[in-house]
């Protein structure tokens, strides 16, 4: 019962956060734990990303939606270290973020998870669990020779490793390979993982992407699940359906730029959003010049990080 009404209370504190709040892009909140200034990312003669300013509620479930190429993983890439913005600033819990490296932004508690699973295939699923915790003494070559240093945390790092997979009823999957699992058993495990940073946002893009059906439910109460253990959620998706179910706030990508926000019951109404999907403008097909254009331009971006990556 006590469970119950702890959900109860995320939840509709969640729900008094955006009450009476605008709904035009960009609307401040009222306990923000990412706040977004700026974010530009270009590829070539593309703006992939133009996000001018966007806030994220402590303690709800937002999602971020938007037509196929309107910028949402390039987004995440951006904010969680795993790719450059050109421009733009971003903190989490008031700490600029810009620049910062992937394993410290999980470090400060942000983390991510991705639309193709990043699971080690040829580890077992709690050896995939354990590279999933921060600051192991282990790690250290000289401690790592002295096993008193690092054994008692090791087994904190397995025990704790060891309830997440109860958790999501991976516990019976404990020593096979990773590459074993199907695909919503890679995404259960992947947001296992991440827990195991114990992070304040979790950040999933697509989670339901190539889940079989049977394991979709399961998914969307592990997601649910988060908010009522005291984390923030952005998740990227195109199920509507699920959006509707699980969201509290919807924000609305369009060629890179926030376009819109507001309660999923209400966000599918905006003229913004209908036209973002359905607009006229994405019926008319490119001219012969427009489309060599694109093209060009995305071969000469794809060649221009080809030398960047090989000057690395």
């Amino acid at each position: 019962m006590h469970a119950e009404t702890t959900a109860t209370d995320r939840k509709a504190a969640a729900l008094a956060a955006f009450k009476d709040l605008d709904r035009d892009p960009g609307v401040a909140k009222p306990d923000p734990i990412l706040v977004v200034d700026g974010v530009v990312r270009r590829f070539g003669g593309l703006t992939a990303v133009d996000v001018d300013h966007v806030e994220v509620q402590r303690g709800s479930i937002t999602a971020l939606i938007g037509p196929n190429g309107a910028g949402k993983t390039t987004f995440f890439n951006q904010l969680t270290g795993f790719d450059t913005a050109d421009a733009g600033q971003w903190t989490f819990n008031g700490r600029n973020m810009h620049g910062v490296p992937p394993h410290k932004v999980a470090r400060a508690g942000m983390v991510r998870t991705f639309q193709l699973t990043k699971a080690l295939s040829k580890l077992t699923v709690i050896e995939n669990m354990r590279l999933g915790a921060q600051a192991q003494k282990g790690e250290s070559f000289w401690r790592a020779l002295v096993p008193g240093f690092w054994r008692d945390q090791e087994a904190e790092i397995t025990e704790r490793a060891e309830e997440l997979l109860v958790r999501f009823k991976l516990d019976k999957k404990r020593d096979d390979f990773a590459g074993s699992l199907s695909g919503g058993q890679r995404k259960l495990l992947e947001m296992a993982r991440a827990l195991m940073v114990q992070p304040e946002l979790v950040m999933l893009d697509e989670p339901m992407a190539g889940v079989n059906p049977a394991l979709t439910q399961s998914l969307l109460g592990h997601v649910k699940d988060l908010r009522e253990q005291g984390m923030t959620v952005l998740f990227v998706e195109h199920d509507m359906d699920m959006v509707r179910d699980i969201s509290d706030w919807v924000i609305v990508m369009a060629q890179g730029a926030v376009i819109s926000e507001g309660p999923p019951d209400t966000i599918m109404s905006d003229p913004r959003v209908i036209d973002a999907y359905l607009g006229a403008h994405h019926d008319a097909p490119l001219s012969e010049s427009e489309l060599e254009k694109q093209l060009h331009e995305a071969e000469a971006a794809l060649e221009e990080e080809i030398v960047e990556e090989t000057q690395k």
